[in-house]
């Protein structure tokens, strides 16, 4: 194996901000830091590339699009991979995994490059059980990242070391605000798709907006299900405005107007919402799925009910709105959970990795 080299060459394979998601948000915030290192060479090779020049009409056309991107991206990494020490390659499940990390993971171990396979997906118990192919593809990795420690216990099922090493969020752009006595302005910042279950989150607020006529629901992102769920909120009559994607430079003003946050999700793992929460002192009340009893602790930190649980779930928010104290005891707590998530941390957690890989 070759020498590491100074600095150390990396190659982030990831979702561009092109696609929207929690996973490009990550790369981003991962790209951006790297490339501030002195020790650190990152190159980065986005798995969903736009094609140059006029070639680029080809990505309009559906079908052409996913053979003609898949084709510029596997060329792509087999001219970078030869000049890297380190491929870092993010993942999912599903198709996902199989157009862009197996391909990377493979030309990886031919070349006998080091490999970090950062796997970002709460589906991952359901896709390793039914997809037999995943796991040895997965075990091709020299290390397996996840984000929370629910995807650690989760890959252990099936015989997966993993380590976790946590997401990253943008602090210094929030700005805390106690809400000692919360108003009835609320927040759903998730995709608009069925693993969120969006649908849940609507009944709830109905029944909030029952209790407080006041009550506004602003429902940020976009998704699949987005024209059904406009639909739907205007069937319940709701005070709820769709505004789409929220643009960056609007991330902080979007949780300073709100004061309570709900989610319902079927599906989940780290969830930065929840953290972005924790960093403007927003109160947030979730469905307990997958990864998020792992980072929110029911009554310290915020309120958990039961997934799909709609009553319980408009229980718990009207609670935050009437129970003297509540909303401020939680978000102080919360506040206090995000020291661990800063980048100086983080950024050592992956220059120790990378080190580890080549000096092995």
């Amino acid at each position: 194996m070759q020498e590491p080299r100074d600095p150390l060459r990396v190659l982030l394979v990831a979702t561009s901000l092109d696609i929207v998601g929690g996973q490009a948000v990550q790369a981003d915030y991962l790209r951006r830091g790297l490339e501030a290192e002195a020790s650190v060479d990152l190159r980065f090779l986005p798995i969903n590339p736009r094609l140059p020049g006029p070639l680029r009409l080809l990505q309009r056309i559906k079908y052409v699009r996913t053979v003609t991107t898949f084709t510029w991206f596997t060329l792509k990494l087999l001219w970078a991979a030869p000049r890297a020490d380190v491929l870092h390659i993010f993942a999912g499940s599903y198709f996902s995994f199989m157009v862009a990390p197996a391909p990377a993971l493979l030309v990886a171990r031919i070349l006998n490059k080091r490999s970090v396979l950062h796997y970002h997906d709460g589906r991952a118990e359901a896709y390793l059980s039914t997809w037999r192919s995943a796991v040895p593809l997965i075990k091709l990795a020299d290390v397996v990242i996840a984000p929370s420690d629910y995807l650690v216990d989760v890959f252990a099922r099936f015989g997966i070391p993993a380590r976790c090493i946590y997401n990253v969020v943008a602090l210094d752009e929030l700005q805390f605000r106690l809400r000692e006595h919360p108003r009835p302005r609320f927040l759903h910042n998730r995709g608009l798709e069925p693993l969120y279950d969006v649908p849940c989150t609507l009944r709830a607020f109905r029944r909030i907006q029952d209790r407080h006529p006041e009550a506004e629901l602003v429902v940020a992102n976009d998704g699949s299900q987005r024209a059904e769920l406009e639909a739907m909120a205007k069937e319940l009559g709701l005070n709820a405005r769709f505004v789409g994607m929220v643009p960056p430079e609007r991330n902080a003003t979007m949780y300073e107007e709100a004061d309570v946050y709900l989610m319902s999700p079927r599906i989940d793992n780290m969830p930065g919402s929840v953290l972005e929460c924790y960093a403007t002192g927003v109160p947030l009340v979730s469905t307990d799925a997958g990864g998020v009893p792992y980072i929110v602790e029911h009554e310290r930190t915020g309120l958990l009910v039961p997934v799909g649980d709609s009553d319980a779930l408009a229980a718990a928010a009207l609670r935050l709105l009437e129970e003297k104290g509540l909303a401020a005891r939680l978000t102080r707590a919360g506040h206090a959970e995000l020291d661990k998530y800063r980048w100086p941390p983080i950024r050592d957690a992956w220059l120790d990795l990378y080190r580890e890989l080549t000096t092995a």
